[in-house]
């Protein structure tokens, strides 16, 4: 268990902020543009594609690269042949993925809930796959519309993976965000569980005070490694990342780190929220915000001494607004909630 501190802690940010985990996606099926229309008209701050590759060299929002949990792929009979198995950092997947269609294909494709055992399916089959320039053109819409700004925190996904391709994302992405208006202004933040492409962005942008493009390095389980780190025959470990010393380095580069919300508050064993540990200090001494993820509103996801009753699936906003309060206690500088009228609602108590 980590190393206790004091339980209050100040952010370094300004404002704490709202970040829909892929749109309002506890509402409506992730990454698609009516979730993000949800969640920005839910309050959020920012809105959050994550990123892969169409073979035509697109970049799309989804949360993998395979898509058959997620889209209704399986019942295209045009694509069935096109199952298949990969390796995708390290692991075999079998499925449909997007570097195997063309934007055009893709598009033929409908979405469907990632978590129909907990979120239903009455919104399967209403959404098209968006793309980032889609993603783009909405949030300026909106942000036009409402008279406040809206971010964009798009995640590369599987960074190594397409490159290895030739579909390699880090430049793509930084032309797209350069091609339109809106993202020449707007606050951006990318975000990766790889180092390399995320060094490799702070080089391509430099330390500029005035740019308005952030980096945010995610880190995943304390034991296990960047893929990039992993390909390349390292030995770095997020849990290495996560000392003041790493996390001193991940500063020469990143201006934010996003940690699983247990890395900040483990759970007791009688299932409570502990005390936190010094994550979050030891990060904002190094300079960096800390920005965890992800709340999400059902039952399941909730430590067990919040849960409403007995049912996994159900739907407990006074359980999610009482965990986010606590790591708000702890000082963290913005959150990913996959309902971001409840981050919004707490924050304005």
């Amino acid at each position: 268990m980590p190393h206790a501190v004091d339980a209050t802690e100040k952010p370094l940010a300004p404002e704490v902020l709202v970040i829909a985990h892929r749109g309002a996606s506890a509402l409506l099926p992730e990454h698609t543009l009516a979730a993000y229309a949800r969640a920005i008209a839910d309050g959020a701050d920012f809105i959050e594609p994550d990123l892969v590759m169409t073979r035509d060299g697109v970049m799309v929002s989804r949360h993998e690269n395979e898509i058959g949990g997620t889209t209704d792929v399986a019942s295209h009979p045009e694509f069935a042949a096109r199952r298949t198995t990969r390796r995708i950092d390290g692991h075999e997947l079998t499925g449909w993925f997007t570097e195997d269609f063309t934007l055009a294909e893709l598009k033929t494709l409908r979405a469907r809930e990632r978590l129909p055992e907990l979120r239903g399916t009455r919104h399967d089959g209403r959404f098209p796959i968006a793309t980032l320039d889609e993603i783009i053109d909405l949030a300026a819409v909106e942000a036009a519309a409402r008279g406040r700004t809206i971010g964009l925190i798009p995640e590369i996904k599987h960074g190594t993976y397409f490159r290895g391709l030739g579909l390699p994302m880090e430049d793509a992405l930084l032309a797209a965000l350069a091609a339109h208006a809106y993202t020449r202004s707007a606050p951006v933040e990318i975000q990766s569980f790889e180092v390399a492409n995320l060094r490799y962005l702070r080089g391509r942008l430099g330390r500029e005070a005035h740019s308005n493009i952030r980096l945010l390095q995610l880190l995943d389980a304390p034991e296990q490694q960047p893929y990039d780190v992993v390909a390349g025959g390292g030995r770095l470990t997020y849990a290495q990342m996560m000392t003041p010393a790493g996390l001193r380095a991940t500063a020469g580069y990143a201006d934010a780190i996003g940690p699983q919300l247990r890395q900040i508050i483990p759970l007791t064993p009688d299932g409570r929220l502990g005390t936190p540990g010094r994550l979050v200090r030891d990060a904002h001494a190094a300079g960096l915000l800390v920005q965890p993820y992800t709340f999400r509103p059902e039952n399941a996801f909730l430590p067990p001494s919040l849960w409403r009753g007995s049912d996994p699936g159900t739907r407990n906003p006074e359980g999610s607004m009482a965990e986010i309060r606590a790591y708000l206690d702890a000082g963290i500088d913005a959150f990913f909630t996959d309902d971001p009228a409840i981050g919004r609602k707490i924050l304005h108590r």
